[in-house]
């Protein structure tokens, strides 16, 4: 039975391509190679890439067909679910690892080849028989490997593959697209019976790409292939714009901006004044064409040939970008910029720190709410696989409408795009986890931790361990109870603060989500609690009381008894 035959095109933030395929299951009854071609809208594409993939599913097992096609299924189906935070090979072992164990589970065996392109760069991942290919100017690479036995009687026998081994090895390949080229995906019943001059001169040969799958396919057929033939073609007709890596080596060779002066104009905005001057960064309040104010954040002079300070000041940028919404400053997309900086919207309102030192401690009838704003806050970073790492109250904003933003991502890390970095622990030290004083490497625990320390310090101005300097030799026992400072706390949000400020992570909430989920359940019970009659909420306490009485009773008219 024939697969038919699809042509079309597709186009992302200037990448352009030309795609084909073909499949043929040839004698055999059953098609048990599956081809996916995924070319999603425009934004998703330029973020995550178009995704063609391969399969070849294993007929000595329970169902080869269904391996094949359940795997990219879940290929097609989880890349796109992934944080965009996430690099291509990242997301694609993540999620190929995990259906591995399900394919193991079930008995079922595939191979896999698949390709995402986004921008100018294309990613393989690759496991298995299956060929790919690039074919440029008449000249045919292959670029993925066979992974089968060496000896002459096993080359069809798979010693790598999904299902095959608790854990799967993929092999990853990135690599710089060329215009004109073609990417080219086979199946085992293709390149066994056609070798790689037949394969070339075919590419060469047909320059329409439907006639070209068509061709290998039964080319390999008619050869006396035996087996299921698929055929992908890709034709990459324009490049793209840069991935985020090329843009950010790019853009940090903009030179920085002059010093700006209150009322100069400059690239389209007007400056009104210079808010903050430190040796990490120069920032300034400017007005918009329509006069709304903003921030244009920019790195002072003496760090403009600091090896790194470029790329983590537009990596800042972009972290914002990705948690655009509820919870953070929106980023002006500055479609015309021509120095090194970035601008993000300036909201009025006050910091927490600066409300505390106005105010003194919270209100314990705000302190709920902004717990779970906060705690929802840290959680939507992590999500998209980001750690902010300097959760405190001067961090975080009540705007005029009561909205809570988290502001100052200078030492936000991202996995894969951030430096590792030596040193000092990045952060102000009392909010510091304990364990990234012992090397931990950045995660979201720490800043759950962080959070806890603000949310603590705010009812009682002190911290969980006591302030804690720079230069001090850190030591953690338990933390203070918050009722040593706030005897009025509820016991339910004493009880939390110590869970979250333990010592040692395993004991803390795991996670933002279940937290929130904790938090939730104490405000029920302690609503509960106060709505309940008091012989539901303590009938021991109400008959013991009731017994005393009565015995109280029964004596008193006992000595009148007496007296008569």
């Amino acid at each position: 039975m024939n697969q038919p035959l699809t042509l079309n095109t597709a186009k992302a933030v200037g990448l352009q391509v030309h795609f084909a395929e073909f499949s043929a299951s040839g004698p055999r009854p059953e098609n048990q190679d599956a081809t996916r071609l995924v070319t999603p809208a425009p934004a998703l594409a330029a973020s995550k890439g178009y995704l063609f993939g391969l399969a070849d599913g294993v007929s000595h097992c329970s169902d080869g067909g269904l391996a094949s096609r359940s795997t990219l299924q879940a290929l097609a189906m989880d890349y796109y679910s992934t944080p965009e935070t996430w690099g291509v090979a990242q997301a694609l072992d993540r999620l190929l690892l995990a259906h591995n164990r399900w394919l193991l589970a079930n008995g079922l065996l595939t191979t896999l080849s698949a390709l995402v392109l986004r921008g100018r760069r294309f990613t393989l991942a690759h496991v298995g028989d299956c060929r790919v290919y690039r074919w440029h100017k008449g000249v045919l690479q292959r670029i993925s490997e066979d992974h089968v036995w060496e000896p002459p009687d096993m080359q069809h026998v798979l010693k790598r593959a999904l299902g095959l081994d608790q854990y799967v090895v993929m092999d990853y390949l990135d690599g710089e697209l060329r215009q004109g080229e073609r990417l080219l995906l086979i199946s085992d019943g293709v390149w066994s019976t056609l070798n790689d001059t037949r394969i070339g001169t075919i590419l060469s040969e047909q320059q329409d790409l439907d006639a070209a799958v068509r061709t290998l396919v039964n080319a390999a057929h008619l050869s006396g292939s035996q087996d299921n033939a698929s055929a992908v073609l890709i034709q990459i007709d324009q490049l793209g714009t840069d991935t985020l890596a090329d843009t950010l080596i790019q853009l940090q060779q903009w030179p920085l901006p002059p010093s700006l002066k209150p009322g100069q104009s400059f690239e389209g905005w007007q400056i009104e004044q210079r808010l903050g001057d430190s040796r990490q960064s120069l920032l300034y309040r400017v007005l918009d064409a329509e006069r709304q104010p903003w921030l244009l954040k920019t790195l002072p002079d003496a760090r403009h040939d600091e090896p790194g300070a470029g790329q983590a000041l537009l990596l800042e940028e972009w972290f914002l970008r990705r948690v655009a919404g509820r919870f953070f400053p929106q980023v002006h997309p500055l479609p015309d910029r021509q120095h090194l900086y970035y601008v993000m919207r300036q909201y009025p309102g006050q910091t927490l720190a600066h409300t505390f030192q106005k105010q003194g401690p919270m209100e314990l009838a705000r302190w709920p709410s902004l717990a779970r704003d906060l705690i929802g806050a840290v959680g939507l970073l992590h999500r998209r696989n980001i750690v902010h790492r300097d959760i405190k109250p001067e961090n975080v904003l009540i705007d005029d409408n009561g909205e809570l933003r988290v502001l100052d991502f200078g030492l936000a890390f991202c996995p894969g795009l951030s430096a590792d970095g030596e040193g000092d622990v990045p952060g102000t030290p009392s909010f510091i986890a304990p364990e990234a004083f012992e090397g931990a490497d950045p995660a979201p625990a720490l800043d759950l931790y962080a959070a806890s320390v603000t949310l603590y310090f705010l009812l009682t101005g002190h911290y969980p361990y006591g302030e804690i300097e720079a230069f001090q030799h850190r030591r953690f026992g338990n933390p203070i109870p918050v009722s040593r400072y706030r005897p009025d706390v509820p016991e339910w949000i004493e009880h939390h603060l110590d869970q979250a400020l333990q010592a040692d992570p395993a004991k803390r909430f795991e996670t933002a989500e279940q937290w929130l989920l904790q938090l939730q359940h104490g405000e029920l019970a302690t609503l509960n609690t106060r709505t309940r009659p008091l012989l539901e909420r303590e009938p021991l306490k109400v008959w013991q009381t009731v017994a005393l009485l009565s015995l109280a009773l029964n004596l008193l008219l006992w000595i009148m008894l007496l007296k008569h």
